[in-house]
């Protein structure tokens, strides 16, 4: 085994280097679950194959540490297996798995933290010195999912790929976690409510506002980047206050300062035409004089014209499920829709 390759435990795992005695029992961990994700046939798995692969590990370990393998050890058997292979001079990409009858104890979710602090260690302490490292998953294998949250990596976003450039010939896309040495302990409250953020859902929110003149018409635009009429605003940007988005995009589109008062109307949107779903706050605009449309100075790359419309119009110039949207907030009947109904 390398001289400099350390051992590592936390008292119920053990990452140690491999040894030769520890093929057999590599090879007959193998099975199915280990082939789906990894993208090769259990049979390709013999005693040869691995021998040849852990004198590649070892190899590459001598070479600058470009990658490392443990072994995963418990109550002195091996039950899996965990490694590092670097990505430019502070990065690396991880990877792990367990042997079949071993899942379902917390064996990797242990190997992981402790490969990632060994991982962020200065070098001169025994470490690799990192800065970040990160994993790679198929968003269909929840287990491994599990286990990136569990020892404390953070999802960061989905790399989209083509089929034939992952792991598996039918991937299409990973999940990408990681971790930073700069990111808190974690058994800082901090790291626990930054992971839960990392994977909780996040929702779209849309501001719009409902400007009306004395006899009641809405004031709606005719945009650029689509055909239908829309009533003014946008998306709130992350971390800004809906009211507050609303006034802005007004300002922006229409030159109009405007401070919108209550909430009309919250609707939600289903998933629609490549837009994921979303939730629209409709805010009130007032009662507007109709030549405050001599004021507006429109923003060109989006807006092409906007008017007061009776809801007739309305019905006429928007997409049904905006005349249902603008229709639900003008009669203030109901505090919720979802696509206006």
């Amino acid at each position: 085994m390398p001289d400099d390759q350390p051992t590592l435990t936390d008292g119920t795992v053990t990452l140690r280097p491999w040894r030769d005695d520890d093929v057999e029992a590599a090879v007959a961990g193998h099975d199915d679950e280990m082939a789906l994700w990894f993208g090769w046939e259990p049979h390709d798995v013999t005693l040869e194959s691995h021998r040849r692969a852990i004198q590649d590990w070892r190899d590459d370990f001598a070479a600058d540490r470009r990658r490392t393998s443990f072994v995963i050890e418990h109550e002195g058997a091996p039950v899996g297996s965990v490694e590092a292979t670097r990505q430019g001079k502070l990065g690396a990409s991880l990877s792990w798995t367990l042997y079949a009858g071993q899942r379902g104890h917390g064996f990797a979710a242990r190997a992981v933290r402790i490969l990632v602090d060994w991982a962020f260690t200065d070098v001169d302490q025994g470490g690799l010195g990192l800065q970040r490292v990160e994993a790679r998953i198929d968003p269909r294998n929840d287990a491994s999912r599990r286990v990136a949250t569990r020892a404390g990596l953070r999802l960061e976003g989905v790399q989209r790929v083509t089929p034939g450039m992952g792991d598996r010939p039918d991937a299409t896309s990973y999940a990408v976690y990681a971790r930073l040495v700069s990111d808190p302990p974690l058994s800082d409250p901090e790291s626990f409510r930054s992971l839960l953020n990392s994977f909780l859902p996040r929702k779209r929110a849309i501001s719009q506002m409902l400007v009306r003149d004395p006899e009641g018409r809405v004031l709606l635009c005719q945009l650029t980047y689509k055909r239908d009429w829309d009533l003014p605003g946008g998306v709130v940007e992350v971390g800004e206050s809906p009211r507050l988005a609303v006034q802005r995009e007004v300002e922006e589109e229409l030159g109009l300062d405007i401070e919108p008062t209550g909430l009309l109307l919250t609707d939600w949107l289903p998933a629609w035409g490549g837009w994921d779903d979303a939730v629209c706050l409709v805010f009130d605009g007032g009662t507007r004089p109709a030549d405050v449309l001599d004021e507006v100075v429109k923003q060109e790359r989006e807006i092409r014209d906007a008017r007061f419309c009776t809801l007739e119009e309305v019905d006429e110039l928007a997409a049904d499920f905006t005349a249902r949207r603008v229709r639900a907030a003008v009669g203030g009947n109901q505090p919720y829709t979802e696509s206006g109904r």
